[in-house]
């Protein structure tokens, strides 16, 4: 695949995004988007088009960055009909008014959930269907309109995405915007009652202030530098695969693939063969003739990913094609923490592995930085594990393990400090588009006059005896 292949960029008249906004408050406005029916009936509707336009799906991403069919349906074409299923069958359940108990001689106390309203939903391009429309199936399970915005830096699934959200969905509820600065700056202008994006920290400081303006609420799903902790006792073939699998998966192009590893310094040599030997059984002995290996997306990440293999001495792999955005699974051993490669989130198939004396100087090397989005502790000590746990902070974490703790939507995804804020998945993605709302029910055969004026000594009496 050569990147002169891709497309020009899709966009949409910024001139008529203020018109698509107000189509989709329009429609608010007059409940379109309340019933349970229509919740439903979009849900299944979204469920249908990632099943019936998945080989279409698929296709884009192997165009855009050559994604192996297998990881492009199971990471990210199939996130969006998972939640969308999940949604539509908890549905009368979650939207059921929550009995939280009652105060004696007063009413009884609930919760209702209730829409936001018009929500914009920033997608990234590296999971570019699931992480787009994962959280819509959110957003369309608590009531909401919806604007879409996925990344232009994948054409092809942008004008996928374009073209089967137009057919399978609502548009009076359900639009979607293409394009670049120019047309993401048109929406942010715009007002919204939640923004969710998923991105970098750059662009997410620039939602962040665009809401603040009009005091929109945001859920940010960041990234950072996640790091594997490697303890000395530890089966060191089995961990290697898990980081290897991790790491690799989607070139690295994962925001909680893991960034670096900590390994104690009587395993290092060893964890590297053994990172070196899971590589080569997964993509052969050159990973560039692999049907299972991605590329890069662009020239651009290209470029800045190749400026790093300088940052340490290459243990295995460093080979670049630039014409096909080919750069192999590399590991990077004698790395100086203060160097590029570990001031920024890689974002790509290269791993730094830095030796450390014990657990306590990896923790400590961890605490010292930003909080990161995953991080991923190996040892077969528990109290090690828990150590770990317990005196760092991150977003989400896997004890022996990369990665599959977003499988689980029962617990909520989602960063901490500069690696996000707020989470979804699940109930979480329905609780995130919905605003909680406290209602308290009363009767009328019971008035206690002891609430009203006038106030009198005896009152306060009585009253102190309950407070």
């Amino acid at each position: 695949m050569s990147i002169d292949s891709l497309p020009a960029q899709p966009h949409t008249n910024p001139a008529g995004i203020p018109a698509q906004v107000a189509r989709m408050r329009r429609s608010f406005d007059a409940g379109r988007t309340r019933p349970l029916e229509w919740r439903t009936e979009q849900l299944r509707a979204l469920e249908a088009m990632c099943s019936e336009e998945a080989d279409d799906f698929i296709e884009a991403l192997r165009a855009d960055f050559g994604k192996p069919p297998i990881e492009a349906l199971a990471a990210d074409v199939a996130q969006g009909k998972q939640e969308a299923a999940a949604a539509r069958k908890k549905l009368g359940k979650w939207t059921r008014p929550e009995r939280v108990g009652a105060i004696p001689g007063i009413g009884r106390s609930y919760v209702h959930r209730e829409p936001l309203g018009v929500v914009l939903i920033i997608s990234p391009w590296n999971y570019p269907v699931g992480l787009l429309l994962s959280p819509l199936a959110g957003a369309i399970a608590a009531g909401n309109t919806a604007v879409l915005k996925p990344s232009e830096v994948t054409p092809h699934v942008s004008a996928a995405l374009a073209r089967h959200v137009a057919r399978y969905l609502d548009p009076e509820a359900i639009t979607l915007v293409e394009g670049g600065v120019e047309e993401t700056s048109a929406l942010l202008a715009e007002r919204f009652d939640h923004i969710f994006y998923t991105g970098g920290g750059t662009v997410g400081r620039i939602v962040m202030e665009a809401a603040a303006k009009n005091l929109t609420p945001v859920t940010l799903e960041l990234g950072g530098k996640s790091p594997c902790l490697v303890d000395r006792e530890v089966d060191l073939k089995t961990t290697a695969r898990r980081i290897a699998w991790g790491k690799f998966l989607n070139a690295g192009q994962t925001c909680i693939a893991p960034d670096y590893v900590l390994v104690h310094r009587d395993r290092e040599e060893e964890l590297v063969r053994e990172l070196e030997a899971a590589a080569r059984d997964f993509y052969g002995a050159d990973p560039k003739r692999s049907a299972d290996y991605a590329r890069i997306v662009d020239r651009r990440h290209h470029e800045r990913l190749s400026k790093l293999l300088g940052d340490g001495e290459v243990a295995f792999g460093g080979e670049t094609d630039p014409e096909t955005n080919y750069l192999a699974p590399t590991v990077l051993r004698h790395v100086s923490p203060e160097s590029p490669v570990m001031q920024q989130e890689i974002f790509g198939p290269i791993l730094p592995v830095l030796p450390v004396a014990d657990l306590a100087e990896a923790i400590d090397f961890v605490n010292e930085r930003d909080k990161p989005l995953a991080l991923y502790v190996f040892s077969e000590d528990e109290a090690a594990q828990d150590r770990v746990l317990a005196e760092t902070s991150s977003g989400g974490a896997c004890v022996n393990g990369t990665v599959m703790h977003i499988m689980d939507a029962r617990v909520p995804f989602g960063g901490v400090g500069p690696s996000g804020m707020g989470a979804y998945h699940g109930r979480h993605s329905f609780e995130t588009f919905s605003h909680r709302k406290a209602v308290l029910r009363r009767g009328f055969r019971f008035d206690p006059k002891m609430l009203y004026p006038p106030y009198s000594e005896r009152k306060r009496r009585i009253l102190q005896r309950f407070l």
